[in-house]
C-alpha cells in the first residue's frame, strides 16, 4: 500500500494522519492491492476488471456465469496481470462470506471493492402504452433488490475486512437515472437513487470512524450500449430505436459511452489519487446530466 497512516482509532476525536504525498502519476498506481469487483463478468466490468488489473491490482472476478468469468482470468493474465474468478450471488450473504474466505485464503487480504452488479427487470418498466399503474411490485422489488442489496451486501461482508485494517476503498456503480429520472424504468431509477443515498450515508459514517482512510463513493455512467439495453437501443437491423435516438439527442457528445471509458474515474476513485474524495458521486455521462437541450 502507498498509504503512510496510522493505526485508526476507530475516534473522530483522534483522527487518522493524513497520508504522505505521492508523485503524481503514483498516486493513481493500484499495484500490490486486492480489488474485488462484482458484476465482473458484465459488458462494463470486463472493461473495469482489466483496467484495474492494469493499474497494477490483483483482481477478484466475481460473478455467476463460470465461462465468462475465465475469460476475464484468461484475459488479464495474458496481459502479465493476476486474477481469480469467483462465483456467487450478490444477494446471498452466506455465498458472499464464502467468496471472501476464498479471497483472504488466497491473497490475505482485500484493499478495494466495486459493486458493478446490476441491471433491470421487465416487469420493473412501465411502457408508453401501458397503464401507468400496471405494473409487476415483485418484479419492482427484485430490481430494487438487485440494485441496492446487491451493493449493501457485498459492502457488509468485503468491507469488513477493510475495516478491520482501517483502510480501503469502495466504488458503487449508480446511474444518470438517479440524478435525471428517464421514463419506463420505474425500479431501476429508484434502485439507483437508493444506491446514491447508501454511498452518501456510508461515506459520513466510514470517514468519521476511520478517519478518511476508508472511503465510499459512486460512478453513474450515462448511456453505455451492453447486453440488457441493447434491444432498447437497437433495431433487429442494427439502426438505432427512436428511445436511441433521444439519448444521443441529449447527449452534447452526440454518442453512446464506450466501456473504457469508465475506467480513468474507477481507478481515479479507488487510488490514493481520491484519498480526500468521499461521498462523491461522479457522472460519466458525455455532458448529459448538464444538458438542458438547448
Amino acid at each position: 500500500m502507498n498509504l503512510d497512516l496510522s493505526t485508526p482509532t476507530h475516534s473522530p476525536s483522534a483522527p487518522v494522519a493524513a497520508p504522505r504525498y505521492l508523485p503524481a502519476l503514483d498516486q493513481f498506481s493500484l499495484r500490490g492491492r486486492v480489488i474485488v469487483i462484482t458484476g465482473a463478468t458484465g459488458v462494463l466490468g470486463e472493461s473495469m476488471s482489466l483496467a484495474v488489473a492494469e493499474a497494477g491490482a490483483r483482481v477478484v472476478v466475481l460473478g455467476r456465469n463460470d465461462a465468462r468469468a475465465r475469460a476475464r482470468v484468461d484475459a488479464i493474465e495474458a496481459t502479465g496481470g493476476e486474477a481469480m474468478a469467483v462465483l456467487a450471488d450478490v444477494l446471498d450473504q452466506d455465498q458472499m462470506q464464502a467468496a471472501c474466505d476464498k479471497v483472504l485464503s488466497a491473497w490475505g487480504t482485500i484493499d478495494g471493492l466495486v459493486n458493478a452488479a446490476g441491471g433491470n427487470m421487465p416487469g420493473a418498466t412501465v411502457g408508453p402504452d401501458q397503464d401507468l399503474f400496471d405494473f409487476s411490485i415483485e418484479q419492482t422489488r427484485g430490481a430494487v433488490d438487485l440494485n441496492l442489496f446487491g451493493t449493501v451486501i457485498p459492502t457488509t461482508v468485503f468491507g469488513r475486512v477493510m475495516a478491520e485494517k482501517g483502510r480501503g476503498s469502495i466504488v458503487n456503480v449508480s446511474s444518470l437515472t438517479a440524478q435525471r429520472p428517464l421514463t419506463r424504468v420505474l425500479g431501476y431509477t429508484m434502485a439507483k437513487k437508493a444506491v446514491e443515498a447508501y454511498t452518501q450515508w456510508m461515506a459520513v459514517e466510514l470517514g468519521l470512524r476511520y478517519g478518511g482512510a476508508l472511503r465510499m463513493n459512486a460512478i453513474a455512467p450515462g448511456v453505455f450500449l451492453t447486453e440488457q439495453n441493447r434491444s432498447l437501443l437497437v433495431n433487429p437491423d442494427g439502426g438505432h430505436t427512436e428511445r436511441a435516438h433521444k439519448f444521443i439527442a441529449h447527449t452534447p457528445f452526440q454518442r453512446f459511452g464506450k466501456p473504457e471509458e469508465l475506467t480513468g474515474t474507477l481507478i481515479y476513485l479507488l487510488s490514493d489519487a481520491s484519498r480526500f474524495v468521499s461521498g462523491e458521486t461522479v457522472m460519466v455521462d458525455g455532458g448529459f446530466n448538464a444538458y438542458s437541450g438547448v
